[in-house]
């Protein structure tokens, strides 16, 4: 797990290795226990490191195999290097590190650019053919890594944040009307290519790109789950598909327990992290750290859920980490949070990951998470009500929006108003796009490839990285998806959602924590905006950077202010802390 930058240029230039140099410093949190630089001619990639794997300085980045002719600056993890590593000796390739990223670049040389679909983890890389020029990136099935791209000016610059970019410089930081459209509509989700900023792009998940000397790019996406049960999946009883996914999701964390270092949990309390530690602790793992987070209560809503985290703590026996953070404390830690994020991500929980991998990074360096099982494997509340839908694009839209089209015209300025309905559009294309012909598949295929990647997903990276954190989601395990996504929607929206995973999950935890109430990571004070959490978000918008923008309207943020605890979107978010994250982001970012 680390951070990776790097700069190419497409005319007869020598890349800007101090713009790569900036870029590498702002990636410094990513990647604590090291890094470097490699430049010659036209190319200049840059690496900070998290020692995982092969805590030697062999598998240093860039790396650079002369032999074969190939520079390469990954960040990420692949679970099943040791079985490639004896397929490519078996092949006559010899080794000079014991890592993933050697296997990265041998793959890569032995298998060509399809290479990527026999990896099993989370990645992004960019890969250099000294002979040819030619450059290689590619990014997991999911976009548990992050790749973000800006070109311009005759070059190609890369980095695992926004932010990063940023640093480097030379950046057209204009508002990106249909990623803005995006945010205010489509729960504060830009789907890839675009960012909120018109001059950053990000490489699509399951995608490689091949870049040519000249600029010239081609795209090959590798990976897709088809959402489309056949007869027999039909025809598989309950309690089948109860064992297969157990099976499956067991072979997912042992994968994920892949590290030179110890591998802890991040314990919500809820049935998807507590069967992570099932699972583990049924594996014959002991001394397992777990750690949780809660918050004060503000207006009557609890801030925590310790009582569940506890319980499994105490029945597996853990090492277990239990924080409850005080008001004043959230209060110092939302600029670090916001600084941490590389696009505005409006998600309550940020802030509690981010206090979480503060202190979890003390303890240890990498972790298991529950993120995914919701979108794989429906847990939410929106999906049942789809199961019968006629029009599942306006019944979607209506449970899961933040806004409305004609909404939106009363709260965004007319000159920042995106043409047509992109956000609808955006949707409306991906349900009917062939391979998902049930209703509920439809929402579960964008959920879990887009929805998933660049909200959840990408919250969770953002906030481990900041603290020098690696978080593995064994939910998004490839192979586990593809199974999921066979699965007959009945089975899935049981019990109120993810039945056939509480099924699974039966037989490992206590049904206490699966027969609860569905549960989130609450953070109270921010979704009941008051005192000077009120003052913060007022200030962000109140100030002369907003004005000059004039993203909203008057009227609109006269109206938030005076009530703010009035003006709440269907997934129960607060439309004044959205508009005011989104610039409390910009002017972070000097934007």
């Amino acid at each position: 797990m680390c951070g990776i930058a790097g700069e190419v240029q497409f005319r007869d230039r020598a890349a800007d290795v101090a713009a790569v140099e900036r870029m590498v410093d702002c990636l410094r949190p990513r990647g604590p226990d090291g890094g470097g630089i490699v430049a010659y001619d036209r190319i200049a990639f840059g690496h900070r490191r998290l020692k995982i794997i092969d805590l030697s300085n062999a598998s240093r980045q860039p790396m650079v195999d002369p032999s074969l002719g190939l520079t390469i600056a990954f960040n990420g993890c692949i679970y099943n290097y040791k079985e490639l590593r004896d397929e490519l000796e078996m092949r006559g390739y010899t080794f000079f590190s014991h890592g993933d990223t050697e296997v990265i670049l041998k793959a890569y040389h032995a298998f060509g650019p399809d290479f990527v679909s026999r990896l099993h983890g989370m990645f992004a890389f960019a890969i250099h053919e000294r002979d040819s020029g030619r450059l290689v990136l590619g990014r997991d099935r999911f976009g548990i890594k992050p790749l973000y791209l800006a070109e311009a000016k005759g070059r190609l610059r890369f980095a695992s944040s926004l932010p990063s970019l940023l640093a480097g410089g030379d950046i057209d930081t204009s508002i990106d009307r249909v990623a803005l459209d995006n945010y205010m509509s489509f729960h504060a989700v830009v789907p890839p290519p675009r960012t909120i900023l018109a001059g950053v792009r990000k490489l699509p998940p399951a995608t490689v790109r091949i870049v040519e000397p000249d600029g010239r790019t081609k795209d090959t996406v590798y990976w897709s789950a088809r959402h489309e049960p056949s007869q027999a999946d039909i025809a598989t009883s309950a309690e089948e598909w109860r064992d297969r996914v157990l099976e499956a999701l067991r072979l997912s964390v042992k994968r994920r327990m892949v590290a030179d270092v110890p591998v802890g949990v991040l314990l919500s309390g809820g049935v998807d992290s507590s069967v992570v530690v099932g699972l583990l602790a049924e594996s014959g793992q002991t001394g397992l750290m777990t750690f949780s987070i809660g918050f004060e209560e503000a207006n009557s809503e609890k801030g925590d859920e310790f009582v569940y985290s506890d319980l499994i703590a105490n029945h597996f026996q853990t090492d277990h980490h239990k924080m409850m953070i005080e008001s004043s404390r959230l209060l110092e830690a939302l600029p670090g949070t916001i600084a941490a994020m590389s696009e505005p991500m409006v998600s309550y929980d940020n802030v509690g990951f981010y206090l979480l991998s503060q202190e979890v990074a003390k303890h240890i360096k990498v972790v298991q998470s529950g993120q995914g099982a919701d979108e794989v494997f429906g847990g939410y509340h929106w999906y049942p009500p789809l199961a019968a839908s006629n029009n599942v694009t306006a019944d979607y839209a209506r449970v899961f929006f933040d806004r409305s089209r004609e909404t939106m015209r009363q709260h965004l300025a007319d000159e920042w108003l995106a043409e047509g309905d992109p956000s609808l559009d955006f949707v409306a294309d991906h349900f009917a796009a062939a391979g998902a012909p049930a209703p509920v598949d439809k929402a579960l295929r964008p959920d879990t490839n887009v929805m998933l990647v660049d909200d959840p997903v990408k919250r969770v990276d953002n906030m481990t990285m900041a603290w020098g954190l690696e978080a593995r989601v064994p939910f998004l395990d490839h192979e586990l998806v593809e199974l999921a996504a066979r699965i007959p929607a009945e089975h899935k929206l049981a019990q109120g959602g993810k039945g056939v995973l509480k099924e699974a999950a039966r037989l490992v935890v206590p049904s206490e924590v699966i027969d609860r109430k569905k549960g989130y990571f609450p953070v109270p004070a921010l979704k009941y905006l008051d005192g000077p959490y009120l003052a913060m978000v007022r200030d962000a918008l109140e100030s002369h950077a907003a004005r000059d923008r004039g993203l909203f309207r008057d009227s609109y943020l006269t109206a938030l202010f005076d009530k703010p605890n009035d003006h709440i979107t269907p997934l129960r978010g607060s439309e004044l802390w959205q508009v005011g994250l989104l610039e409390m982001w910009l002017q972070t970012n000097g934007i």
